[in-house]
């Protein structure tokens, strides 16, 4: 077990410090002192971090730590804070760590008793979660969506019975397949669309996902997909509309666990429970 005070012992410091995702004036005072004071910044992108270091007029040394130096560079800053320096971590907007870079770091950080110190600050999936209008009290943040087609369809069918509201990042040319993919695994439910959050275009479009890829054209900026939890089945089918509907399926090509998955997703039943009703009327 470990207890650290941070700011009771001599021992250096790694702030992990979040920067504003898009309306300047979100930048704390406290994360301003904290990046002017430190010895060292470790950006994301020197050229991102250098125009909000210029804005806030600060001259504070920075170094490059991104997803493709992460285990080097997290060596060199366990080096700096070793030799005295405090340290602290940025990304190009939002928090660190949060699909961005630092977990390596403040992994080794922690594993040489260093302090960490969160800096507060915006956050894309909290905004976006809180003005959503989707239930609050328990949600999953899942980040990027895989590319794959195969690593999507295992990961959105592990996520297909969460009761929690999930959030995910999204790039604007991806959303329209990603909004699809979220309607056939996860059926047609409530999900909202968050872009541009914090700036002067920022828009929340709200609606089920079968509603939502009918009228929705190109968009713009960075994406959020906050989308509703699943529901226990709301309409009462009776064991016999479900063995017609997956029989249905049968007729038209589908091998019966494609037929139940189809019928789960489109009537909410959940998968197992679908398919303990279709065999036993097989047995009987």
């Amino acid at each position: 077990m470990k207890r650290n005070l941070n700011f009771n012992n001599d021992r250096n410091t790694l702030y992990i410090v979040a920067t504003p995702i898009g309306n300047l004036s979100e930048m704390s005072p406290r994360a301003i002192d904290v990046l002017k004071n430190v010895d060292v910044i470790a950006a994301e992108d020197t050229r991102v971090t250098g125009k909000l270091l210029h804005h806030f007029d600060i001259d504070t040394k920075m170094i490059m730590h991104h997803k493709h130096n992460e285990n080097k560079s997290s060596d060199g800053i366990i080096a700096l804070l070793e030799a005295g320096n405090d340290v602290a971590l940025v990304s190009d907007a939002g928090y660190p760590l949060i699909s961005d870079p630092g977990h390596t770091l403040v992994s080794k950080a922690i594993a040489h008793d260093f302090n960490v110190v969160p800096i507060s600050g915006s956050s894309a999936l909290l905004n976006a979660l809180v003005a959503s209008g989707l239930a609050t009290h328990a949600f999953s943040f899942v980040g990027f969506l895989p590319l794959k087609k195969s690593e999507l369809k295992v990961k959105l069918e592990m996520l297909a019975e969460r009761e929690d509201t999930l959030i995910f990042y999204e790039s604007p040319h991806r959303i329209m397949d990603t909004l699809e993919s979220i309607e056939f695994f996860l059926g047609n439910r409530p999900i909202v669309i968050a872009r541009e959050i914090s700036k002067r275009y920022e828009e929340f479009i709200r609606g089920n996902v079968s509603d939502i890829i009918a009228e929705l054209e190109g968009i713009k900026g960075e994406v959020v997909i906050v989308v509703d939890g699943y529901k226990a089945i709301e309409e009462d089918y009776l064991n016999i509309d479900l063995i017609r509907m997956v029989n249905e399926q049968l007729k038209m090509g589908k091998t019966r666990s494609e037929a139940i998955k189809d019928v789960a997703r489109l009537t909410k039943v959940k998968r197992n429970d679908l398919y303990q009703i279709y065999h036993n009327e097989q047995v009987n």
